[in-house]
């Protein structure tokens, strides 16, 4: 590709609420550029690369593209729309000089919207706001614009950045236009292109200085290891010269700078030297970390620090010391876990790892149970096993008051299931801020302590039917006010031996409870294998077989009719556990089971605990 001037180069990021049309809108910008031969056939959401990713239609980690247009290089950075993933919106800021909004036409400004724009505004950068989905029934485009402007004015926004341009696109289809009137949607994605090119500055750069670059974003692969992706502020980097790596503790690495990419749609491409302005991956350093500088020989400039909000949920992590044990996985010490921990760390600044002690648990700190459970879940495709607890607020001490993270949260439900949200927020130690009624949907704007929400999710869709959609994003630390623990009401059905279920065993506890297992199945003893009706918990024995006599023969218990259990998902498993529970994680399944699993000794601690709450009622 040939050389850009620093003036004909343009970097902008790509932001949104979860869901709005990021990836989708990207995919049409790389088809409807100058970039792709037209012999290369684009798949959905090309963006999204992760096999988590694209499962579960959300984009987890921010990456990076670009695209020629009219003489111009774009460099476009596609970000997370959940809020649990923010930093990766958090750290991108620095590397660009613009950011396109993008707005559901329908939905209008949700909570993430209001995040990601407040971070742009912080940084000082230029907006433009793109209307998604003009097409879908019920948009309502030239309303949402007037939600926009009303957020710019609420965050502060300058004269300048309030002054915004709006492109209407329909990302699915490929159209867009400057115009809301659908009759004038065309499939182009040139008013969008033409806007950024226009709109948004070229990188302010000093190109003859020495080098100065910056690392936002780590990307691997098996030839060169590890690589800082970030944009060169000043100077040029050139492939096989030495450099200085001016670590996150101050101190000097010399290392040579092994490879230089550049980024043109989906490829990366080797070359030979790179300029101040563009966007780039530099490998060499193997140990490299997010927000580190890279200088000259002799230079000893550094950039600031990347600072990213920190943590508001953590869970414990351990090694499986259950009977099942090691029987799964493939990485099961503790040595092997620390060192995978310690990988993320590097790549995820939003991430706190924490050993506990000496022994074999970890504190793992995150921006949500979300972003845990991708963690959790990446590690277990990977051949890890291991157990986790039940995810909790990180409390914080200031001047002498224990505080806990509130939340801004946006709810959406139909009119007839409001009365039943409404009752599950407030007992949850939710405060309600606003309510807007419509024809069929109503909209409730609350604050609530995150540890409110962890767990609330499935009474939530159980309570508005399904059709309910729940947006939140971390607001500001509070005192304590709400004396709401968060633990699950009912009790659990516990194994009290360990063997193979069987349909007879099972059959005689359906009336107890709901069955997590079926017939055939290992369990051991303290093991959860259902949820009880009643408050307590109640021991059973499920691997029960049906005593037989001359009379009967084994092949009876087939007309045994069993219900269908219930399958519990990762993210499910880790709200529905209590202070006492832990999921154990494999390769293969996903246990729920008790801290203590001799079923005597539970009894004796669970007698303790309710001798304990009696005394603190009275």
């Amino acid at each position: 590709m040939e050389n850009f001037d620093a003036l004909n180069i343009r970097n902008v990021a790509i932001i949104a609420h979860v869901d709005h049309g990021k990836t989708t809108l990207v995919d049409q910008l790389l088809k409807k550029s100058e970039t792709l031969n037209s012999r290369v056939e684009l798949q959905e959401r090309a963006m999204d690369s992760n096999d988590l990713e694209r499962e579960r239609g959300i984009t987890i980690l921010a990456k990076n593209t670009a695209v020629k247009y009219k003489g111009h290089k774009i460099n476009i950075l596609d970000t997370p729309g959940h809020a649990d993933f923010s930093g990766e919106v958090e750290r991108i800021m620095m590397m660009v000089d613009g950011v396109v909004l993008v707005v559901d036409a329908q939905e209008g400004v949700m909570p993430q919207t209001r995040f990601v724009l407040k971070k742009a505004l912080e940084s000082n950068l230029k907006p433009l706001v793109v209307i998604n989905k003009v097409d879908k029934e019920g948009a309502r485009p030239l309303d949402v614009v007037d939600e926009v402007l009303d957020l710019f004015i609420e965050l502060g926004a300058s004269d300048e950045q309030a002054d915004f341009k709006v492109a209407y696109v329909s990302a699915v289809r490929g159209t867009s236009s400057l115009s809301p009137d659908l009759s004038t949607q065309r499939e182009t994605m040139d008013p969008v292109l033409d806007l950024i090119v226009s709109e948004i500055p070229s990188p302010k750069v000093d190109i003859e200085g020495s080098l100065l670059f910056q690392g936002a974003l780590l990307d691997y692969n098996d030839y060169v290891g590890r690589m800082a992706i970030g944009k060169i502020i000043r100077g040029t980097i050139k492939q096989g010269s030495i450099a200085n790596c001016i670590r996150v503790d101050g101190s000097l690495k010399q290392f040579r700078i092994q490879k230089v990419y550049s980024f043109l749609g989906l490829d990366k491409n080797e070359v030979e030297e790179a300029h101040a302005g563009d966007i780039v991956a530099v490998a060499g350093l193997g140990d490299i970390y997010v927000g580190e500088t890279i200088t000259d020989i002799g230079c000893t400039e550094a950039l600031p620090l990347i600072h990213v909000s920190e943590p508001t949920v953590e869970m414990t992590f351990a090694t499986n010391d259950s009977p099942f044990g090691g029987k799964e996985g493939k990485f099961v010490t503790s040595t092997k876990i620390d060192d995978r921990l310690y990988r993320e760390v590097q790549k995820d600044v939003s991430l706190r790892v924490e050993r506990i002690g000496k022994g074999e648990e970890w504190k793992v700190s995150g921006r949500g149970e979300l972003h845990l459970g991708i963690l959790i879940e990446t590690m277990r495709r990977e051949g890890y096993e291991f157990q986790v607890a039940k995810p909790k607020p990180i409390l914080k001490e200031e001047d002498g008051i224990l505080k806990e993270p509130y939340e801004f949260c946006q709810v959406d439900c139909p009119n007839d299931t409001v009365g039943a949200a409404i009752d599950l927020l407030n007992k949850r130690g939710g405060i309600m801020e606003n309510m807007e009624s419509g024809i069929t949907q109503s909209r409730l704007i609350y604050t609530i302590p995150s540890r409110g929400l962890i767990g609330m999710s499935t009474d939530f869709m159980t309570c508005t039917k399904g059709y309910g959609t729940m947006s939140h994003n971390f607001l500001e630390y509070r005192k304590i006010e709400s004396m709401f623990v968060g633990e699950r009401t009912l009790g659990v059905l516990v194994a009290s031996e360990s063997g193979q279920t069987c349909a007879y065993g099972i059959g005689q506890i359906e009336d107890r409870g709901t069955l997590f297992v079926e017939p055939g199945e290992q369990v051991y003893e303290g093991m959860i294998v259902g949820e009880c009706n009643r408050e307590e918990d109640l021991s059973v024995n499920v691997c029960k077989q049906k005593q037989l006599s001359n009379q009967r023969s084994a092949n009876k218990e087939q007309t045994v009719v069993l219900k269908r259990p219930r399958k519990m998902a990762l993210e499910v498993c880790m709200e529905y556990i209590n202070d006492d529970e832990l999921v154990e994680i494999t390769p293969k399944s996903i246990r729920l089971r008790k801290r203590i699993l001799n079923t005597a000794d539970r009894k004796k601690f669970d007698a303790k605990k309710i001798a304990t709450k009696k005394a603190e009622r009275a």
